[in-house]
């Protein structure tokens, strides 16, 4: 940390359910060290990534808002945490920018919403969720690195600044599984469920996980993605200078690609630890 000015945080090891432990150890605790060790060293800037889901649904289209923490999801916790922590940490010779991220795709990605989903669209037994009526702020990759050079350049800023960072639209589910199925021939869901019965299904599934060989097909998080978040970039745009350039189309359709060349076996849902 010696001599840096500014540090851009882009490193994480995730998983989309469970492992509360290997989340702590390989995620939380290592980032607090970091942020402890930037903030001692003399780091001006300290940039982070988050999700718009942090305070999903009643409150995420103000970034600023806190995370709500979901006990079944242990590393979501985790991300509320580190945010709560740099808050704290934010002085105005420790400048935070803290990037909420929405649904990141496009290529070079070795966990997603996407390459979970795919999967399981394929065994025909996915609903729709509200009739996949909520938006997915799908971000590419390309765009997430223009919001972190934007974090850098801009000046300005208060001791902590929270953003959402999303491409130019959001897609509702719908128009995103209809893509997939046009395209890609992956099957439209057969029915749909209200928010209601998706979150205990998610858990019964869960529950299933120790006597079945697979992952489970739904679980909570998934759902809990799928929740309408209401954001946009418009306070990213006014006080970063960002703008995306992007369609998820496009970002949905390389990523597509690169999973059929790289992808032989469906994507586990958290990081493995070796």
């Amino acid at each position: 940390m010696e001599g840096v000015d500014v540090l851009c945080h882009a490193a994480a090891w995730t998983s989309l359910w469970g492992h509360k432990e290997q989340s702590r150890l390989l995620y939380l605790e290592p980032t607090l060290k970091l942020i402890e060790t930037a903030k001692a060293a003399g780091v001006a800037r300290f940039i982070n990534i988050s999700t718009t889901s942090a305070a999903a649904p009643g409150r995420s289209a103000d970034p600023m808002s806190c995370g709500i923490p979901r006990p079944f999801w242990p590393h979501l916790c985790n991300v509320i945490a580190i945010e709560d922590a740099l808050r704290l940490a934010a002085t105005p010779t420790f400048q935070v920018v803290n990037l909420r991220l929405g649904i990141f795709a496009g290529s070079g990605y070795g966990l997603g919403l996407l390459p979970i989903l795919v999967p399981r669209l394929r065994t025909h037994l996915v609903p729709w969720v509200v009739g996949g009526r909520t938006h997915l702020p799908i971000v590419d990759g390309r765009d997430i690195g223009q919001a972190f050079a934007c974090a850098v350049a801009a000046i300005d800023l208060p001791p902590y600044e929270s953003v959402n960072i999303m491409g130019p639209i959001a897609p509702t589910v719908r128009e995103v599984i209809t893509l997939l199925h046009e395209e890609h021939g992956l099957p439209c869901p057969h029915f749909s469920v209200p928010f209601g019965l998706a979150y205990p299904f998610g858990w019964l599934m869960e529950r299933l996980d120790p006597i079945v060989p697979w992952e489970p097909l739904v679980t909570r998080s998934i759902i809990h993605l799928l929740e309408e978040v209401h954001v946009d970039n418009n306070k990213a745009a006014r006080v970063l200078g960002y703008s995306p350039v992007y369609d998820w189309r496009d970002t949905v359709r390389t990523q597509l690609a690169e999973m059929r060349v790289r992808e032989t076996r469906p994507m586990r849902m958290a990081r493995p630890v070796t």
